[in-house]
């Protein structure tokens, strides 16, 4: 059931990375229509070389995809007139790596599981409704599941080509 006219937007954030230690990135992140900006940081602990002074990537990551799905679940129990009094989601992100001799390793995802535990008194239907529904609008959750391919360019000299 809709409710009104159908609304357009778009989001993009824009981030710059910079090494600054053994292994450690310090990252600036901007949303340019929010006019805000934020500051990660990221590093490896010493089994990957670092020093262990920032979360790893797939810390951030586990965190980004599971706060953008509770966060969309929370937003929309609103719009669906769904009360909740909280919201727990245990996220489980499995990756293998492939290393052979001393060749850069290869990895690839497994599974990614989330498992949501609403404190509610609605309907199990309604909590499908909700989830569903949140599933929809988490963009990390819909990026992954679209398999977007990522474009990579390499700068040689004054150039961009693509990697």
């Amino acid at each position: 059931m809709t409710t009104g006219p159908e609304k357009r937007f778009e989001v993009v954030f824009e981030g710059v990375g910079r090494s600054s230690g053994k292994m450690r990135n310090d990252i600036s992140v901007e949303w340019p229509m929010m006019k805000e900006s934020f500051e990660l940081a990221t590093d490896e602990g010493p089994f990957h070389g670092g020093d262990g002074t920032a979360p790893p990537p797939l810390a951030l990551f586990t965190a980004a995809l599971t706060g953008c799905l509770m966060t969309q679940i929370r937003a929309f129990a609103k719009r669906l007139h769904i009360e909740l009094r909280d919201v727990e989601v245990r996220a489980r992100l499995h990756w293998e790596g492939v290393q052979t001799g001393n060749d850069p390793y290869v990895t690839a995802p497994v599974g990614f599981d989330l498992d949501v535990t609403l404190d509610t008194d609605a309907t199990p239907d309604d909590q499908h409704r909700l989830l569903a529904a949140a599933k929809k609008g988490c963009f990390i959750e819909q990026t992954l599941s679209q398999g977007l391919e990522v474009g990579h360019r390499l700068k040689i000299g004054d150039e961009w080509q693509d990697a």
